[in-house]
């Protein structure tokens, strides 16, 4: 009979005593220790995780977010560190076995899946989801780095092939981050603050072409479109001159802005060369599908959608919209339907949206439209 690991949860936080109760309420079954880096909270943050029975230690905060990261990896004395923030939830599946897992595991370093809720409030179909190297061996070296944004020195620990290779995923663990809904952003004005230290992350000269990507992303999340695009330009074109392939989702963003520009010409033509690079990535295919919708090759578009709804949207080792591979993809599916005269298809369509997401607006109000019209109950299909 195996020894289960030792498993640390580390976090860093600053007045998050909204969020850091349910936090670590839902993470504290499941591991050994709970190491929280506090950065200056002036609220009853601190109170709450020791309530909780975190461990919590004071750090003068330096603007530095990997350093504070590190920090708490110091204090941490399991076999396998968990990192989160405390704006997320940790889901473990009930019959995941995750530590008997972790036992046996043979990798050093874990993907996690990674749900990510926008808009106004927590709703499931508006999220994006990706895996997230979020569970690591203690004691290897893995450190954070950058000011913001940090990650992993993966390629430096992992020499060679072997960082380059894609990082298992451990399933049965869900990290649900509520950080990127607009009341929060708000309540913190996270973009501006992040805004300011990614702009100053880029007078370091670090080559890190992470931060243009980032920094594009901030952008985009205050609506300012072109300055995203030039960002995001910027951060694969430094990803090229490291003779790297830009990541997936930096296309993604690329031509997200796009089309949030009303800048829609070339756009099918040049998304093919991101696809030829990433065959499996459903984002590119819809995206790719809108543009042809918004340049009126509707039959063109409607074969996107079709490839959309074929490749689904299980992949999360790309950054992927929920609804991308179903909902969404049967909405403008419906669309170019209904533009083409194929009334009942395209009726059939948004109810389909519909049965997959019942409170989607668009595809009610359009399935609302078409039914009053009457257009379609004479069409021949």
């Amino acid at each position: 009979m195996f020894i289960l690991p030792k498993v640390s949860l580390c976090m860093i936080v600053k007045n998050e005593e909204e969020n850091i109760e349910r936090c670590l309420a839902s993470v504290q079954p499941f591991v050994d220790e709970m190491i929280v880096v506090d950065t200056g909270s002036t609220d009853q943050t601190i109170s709450i995780c020791k309530a909780a029975g975190a461990k919590v230690y004071p750090f003068q905060w330096n603007n530095h977010f990997a350093e504070a990261r590190n920090y708490s990896l110091d204090q941490a004395s399991g076999e396998w560190i968990l990192w989160m923030d405390g704006d997320e939830v940790l889901e473990v599946s009930a019959e995941s076995c995750w530590k008997e897992k972790l036992a046996e595991e043979t990798e050093h370093i874990l993907n996690v899946h990674l749900v990510n809720y926008m808009g106004e409030s927590p709703d499931p179909n508006e999220t994006y989801h990706i895996a997230h190297p979020r569970l690591f061996r203690n004691g290897i070296g893995l450190r954070f780095l950058y000011h913001i944004h940090e990650a992993l020195n993966v390629e430096e620990i992992f020499a060679g092939e072997r960082a380059l290779k894609k990082i298992k995923q451990h399933d049965g663990l869900t990290i649900h981050h509520y950080g990127y809904l607009q009341s929060h952003t708000i309540a913190k004005q996270k973009s501006e603050r992040n805004l300011h230290m990614l702009l100053h992350e880029l007078t370091l000269d670090n080559n890190n072409p992470w931060t243009e990507y980032h920094l594009a992303s901030e952008y985009y999340r205050l609506e300012k479109y072109k300055q995203a695009y030039e960002f995001v330009n910027l951060s694969i074109a430094r990803f090229l001159r490291k003779d790297k392939l830009p990541p997936s989702l930096l296309y993604k963003l690329k031509y997200s802005c796009l089309i949030s520009l009303g800048s829609i010409d070339g756009i099918p033509a040049a998304i093919d060369k991101a696809i030829i690079m990433y065959p499996d990535y459903v984002d590119l295919y819809f995206y790719k599908g809108v543009a042809l919708y918004l340049s009126n090759l509707h039959s063109l578009a409607l074969d996107v959608f079709e490839q959309c709804l074929l490749l689904g949207e299980d992949n999360i080792q790309h950054l992927t919209l929920k609804g991308a591979g179903s909902f969404h993809a049967w909405y403008y599916k419906g669309l170019c339907l209904e533009k083409l005269g194929k009334f009942e298809a395209a009726v059939e369509a948004y109810k389909e949206a519909l049965r997959l997401y019942p409170n989607y607006f668009h595809a009610a109000e359009a399935l609302t439209r078409l039914e009053k019209s009457g257009q379609h109950s004479g069409t021949k299909e």
